[in-house]
């Protein structure tokens, strides 16, 4: 066994137990994929990551990011939390105030500004969804398709079906067959809060299929969406949207499109610093 420096970081919080753990192991060049995906496992949590020296000269660290389930391309919370994680452990990074991550998508930038971080989201595509597909989904949210004003599959890594609901209270009361999804589809849900709410969208994640029924807090799905609302003026370029409440989180994600780029930020807290055995 080999012992690594450890962290568990909450993200899109500033509130420790409010937001999406992540679990961190620095210095990972040395664990074997097998052994990265035992403890990601072990841990149970909806994405464990591995930093790592980098192959890209532009890159400041690697990161591979695992769920119980698998290994994943790009994910927006392990993102940022692996960002606060390694900058807590002395990581500097080559041009003061950006920091460029390399990840199974490429590579990602992320800005910071006092405590807040943001990433540049990855392209997203879509693409239309047949009401074949649709349906047994809805049936598993329980939903009639009168309160779904709009569908749409998102894909920036990870590969969400997407509804914009009616509103918020519409998303905090679904109870989901979660079984049922396991069998069709991760699905992202989002609705408007009143006009003068604190956020000004709800949003849940169901990922059955990947082993976690409802994610906490999502930083990929968050990025998709606000791509697909903003392109089609159901969203404004600057907004907050609330993740985790049904799950007694308080989750915040910030939007901010400046134009060119669409940026993803939330807070992060260390909550576990120690090591672990591997």
């Amino acid at each position: 066994m080999t012992r690594f420096a450890f962290t568990q970081v909450d993200v899109f919080t500033r509130t420790a137990l409010r937001g999406n753990p992540l679990a961190v192991v620095h210095d990972a060049d040395g664990l074997s994929d097998e052994g990265m995906q035992a403890f990601a496992r072990w841990t149970n949590l909806s994405e464990t990551t591995f930093l790592l020296r980098p192959t890209s000269d532009e890159a400041d660290y690697r990161v591979r990011i695992f769920t119980p389930g698998g290994e994943l391309p790009f994910a927006g919370h392990p993102t940022l939390g692996s960002c606060h994680a390694w900058m807590e452990r002395g990581g500097v990074p080559r041009i003061p105030g950006q920091i460029v991550q390399q990840c199974g998508v490429g590579l990602v930038r992320i800005r910071r500004d006092g405590a807040l971080a943001a990433f540049a989201a990855p392209a997203s595509r879509r693409d239309s969804v047949d009401a074949a597909t649709l349906a047994p989904v809805l049936a598993a949210l329980g939903l009639q398709a009168a309160q779904v004003r709009a569908a749409m599959w998102l894909d920036n890594g990870p590969r969400w079906l997407a509804l914009l609901l009616d509103d918020a209270g519409t998303v905090l009361v679904l109870e989901p067959d979660h079984a049922a999804l396991k069998r069709l589809a991760k699905v992202g849900v989002i609705g408007p809060h009143a006009a003068g709410s604190e956020c000004q969208f709800e949003v849940r994640a169901f990922a059955a299929p990947i082993g976690i029924a409802e994610d906490p807090v999502t930083g990929s799905l968050n990025a998709s969406l606000a791509q697909w609302l903003i392109a089609e003026r159901r969203a404004p370029a600057r907004y907050i949207a609330a993740q985790g409440t049904r799950l007694d989180r308080s989750g915040r994600v910030h939007i901010e499109h400046d134009g060119e780029t669409l940026w993803v930020g939330g807070e992060s807290v260390s909550v576990i610093r120690g090591e672990v055995d591997l």
